[in-house]
């Protein structure tokens, strides 16, 4: 049984060898119906959990917007005399002390999407953000932001969109990794 110093491990048998194979076999299907189900499970859940009905934003999508057109409306609508934007250094001074200082644009970790943006102009109040919660709402938690939607008209409102959004640089946080995981 030894040769030159390596012992020699003898083989299975033949009926050994095919029940640990089929056994290997079963288990691999086994995984692949599991990964099936869960892909399954998986897909009825997304799907349901978004009905179409009648609010739903399926299919809305507004036309392309100018950005020196978007820059001009958020001017002339007064939007400075809340609103700074970040890096952005033509903009005239506002016609008296802002007593409202929200900046919009600059370094973002998340996206601001097109919808996001529509939102946020149309429905302020829809999505206040935490750091503003407390000073820019009004006692029934509102936004302090005027409603723009009898002041502006579509076309300014797409052109204010395509503005901002021009405005955000999404960056990815730098965290110390060192090829197997955060340090």
């Amino acid at each position: 049984m030894w040769a030159r110093g390596i012992r020699q491990i003898p083989l299975p048998g033949k009926e050994r060898f095919h029940r640990q194979l089929k056994g290997n076999i079963m288990k691999i299907n086994g995984y692949r119906m599991i990964g099936l189900c869960a892909i399954c499970v998986a897909s009825l859940i997304v799907f349901s959990g978004c009905p179409v009905n009648e609010k739903s934003p399926m299919g809305f999508r507004l036309p392309e917007g100018d950005i020196e057109k978007g820059k001009a409306a958020f001017i002339s609508l007064g939007c400075i005399q809340c609103h700074l934007v970040d890096g952005e250094q033509s903009m005239p001074e506002p016609a008296g002390a802002r007593k409202v200082f929200v900046t919009l644009g600059g370094e973002v970790r998340r996206v601001k999407t097109y919808g996001q943006l529509v939102t946020s102009v149309i429905n302020p109040s829809h999505d206040i953000e935490r750091k503003y919660r407390e000073q820019y709402v009004d006692d029934e938690g509102n936004s302090i932001m005027p409603d723009f939607s009898e002041k502006m008209t579509v076309r300014e409102m797409i052109d204010i969109v395509e503005y901002l959004q021009a405005q955000y640089e999404v960056v990815i946080p730098d965290y110390p990794y060192d090829g197997y995981g955060p340090m």
